[in-house]
């Protein structure tokens, strides 16, 4: 799917009210040479290579317009130059990759916590959680795409299926700069007409011994007997290709450990000594967890406090909860506790952080008591306003003044982390 041209792009025009294809694959958009682009836009619509240009090198990647002269990934730059001669070729930068991935991937966590990183360029994204707050998978690829643009400049592809196996097909069916949802009652008919080469691990030798029973299409695998298929491909093979020409494939999101948790972190301009500021910054930190928990449709069991004073030296504390909560009040009670309980008041701080760790799936049903009903309505209605007018539209007023201060926002662990103006 990587290698296509866009030729055979499929796409889901108008919005879809499906809520069934809660797996989302994203993938950038002829990676490598898109971001070379950004650095020289004058040849944005030429047929562009990245790689070396020398014999015996080998394409690194290829813009969709060289694509279409039958340019691909790994084939030897002689042969990428006779297929399109007037192709420009771009020396590759992948400090600069490197870079955008770290962004990209950054945004992706702003929509759900729980995304695992396939490559440098695709990700899956489980947002079975954020339909609530976010909308239908649709609304939710539809945004995560022009925000992805609007922040980088880079164009990527979404694939919406209730699998990962689908969610691939899907995105790699968008390509370029598309969307594509298949709702779970669509599987079978979006699968059947594709070819063998469509099932996860069928390569030359696999699709030439399919070929030899007549296998063409996927559909064809899923209705030849499965001791037939076992026959020429070995009864594993068998099972899982059969499975896999259903539709059904059980596999969910594989989280990191740095992953299963949602943090934020302020690095201040000059060092902060006094409580009062850092009481403030803390509820700043704590609402913004509570609202990314919110999003995400989880809650945290744990909220950690982390402290950087002006020598470097680092501490942490945690505290378990009796309820998991995504309330940013509570957390920010717990937050706020741990630091008055750490003994460093009046110790000049650097750096400080909150985070939710221990995720579970939101509780709906929250019994006949609920102590924290009151703050659950104000942050409820903040989310709701703030999907209508974006974040920070409506802030405690406590927040409304403050310290001079950087942030390192939405820190994910896994070196996601940045600094930047807080009023960014």
């Amino acid at each position: 799917m990587s290698k296509q041209d866009g030729s055979g792009r499929l796409i889901t025009a108008e919005p879809s009210t499906d809520t069934t294809a809660t797996m989302l694959h994203v993938d950038m958009d002829a990676f490598y040479a898109s971001v070379e682009l950004l650095e020289r836009p004058e040849l944005a619509g030429e047929p562009v290579i990245v790689g070396h240009r020398s014999a015996r090198s080998v394409v690194t990647a290829a813009s969709y317009e060289a694509r279409k002269y039958g340019v691909n990934s790994a084939m030897p730059m002689a042969l990428a130059l006779r297929r399109c001669p007037q192709a420009i070729v771009l020396e590759p930068h992948f400090e600069r990759y490197s870079h955008y991935s770290q962004r990209v991937m950054r945004l992706l966590g702003e929509v759900t916590p729980m995304v695992e990183p396939l490559s440098i360029d695709e990700a899956f994204l489980d947002v079975s959680g954020a339909l609530r707050l976010l909308g239908t998978p649709w609304q939710i690829g539809t945004r995560l795409r022009a925000r992805v643009f609007e922040q980088t400049g880079l164009r990527c592809s979404v694939g919406a299926a209730s699998t990962k196996y689908v969610a691939k097909l899907a995105s790699g069916r968008a390509k370029p700069d598309g969307l594509l949802v298949i709702p779970a009652a669509g599987t079978v008919a979006f699968l059947h007409p594709q070819p063998v080469t469509a099932l996860w691990g069928v390569g030359g030798r696999s699709e030439e011994q399919l070929g030899r029973l007549g296998l063409r299409t996927v559909g064809d695998v899923a209705e030849v007997p499965l001791e037939a298929l076992a026959r020429a491909i070995g009864p594993a093979n068998a099972a899982r290709l059969h499975e896999l020409a259903w539709g059904r494939d059980p596999r969910t999101i594989e989280l990191s450990r740095e992953e299963k948790s949602v943090g934020h972190e302020t690095t201040f301009e000059r060092d902060v000594a006094d409580p009062v500021a850092l009481h403030r910054e803390l509820l700043r930190l704590s609402d913004a967890v509570g609202a990314r928990l919110r999003r995400a449709g989880v809650q945290a069991r744990t909220v950690s406090l982390k402290l950087r004073f002006e020598d470097f030296t680092t501490i942490t504390r945690s505290r378990t909860l009796g309820e998991p909560t995504d309330l940013g009040r509570r957390i920010y009670e717990e937050a706020r506790s741990l630091y008055d309980a750490s003994s460093q008041g009046g110790r000049p701080v650097r750096l400080i952080g909150v985070r939710g760790e221990g995720l579970v799936g939101a509780v709906a049903d929250l019994g006949l008591w609920d102590d924290d009903e009151q703050w659950r309505e104000v942050e409820g209605t903040v989310d709701a306003i703030g999907s209508r007018f974006g974040p920070g539209a409506v802030r405690p007023a406590a927040l409304l003044g403050g310290t001079t201060r950087r942030r390192i926002s939405g820190g994910d662990d896994g070196g996601r982390q940045r600094v930047v103006p807080l009023n960014e």
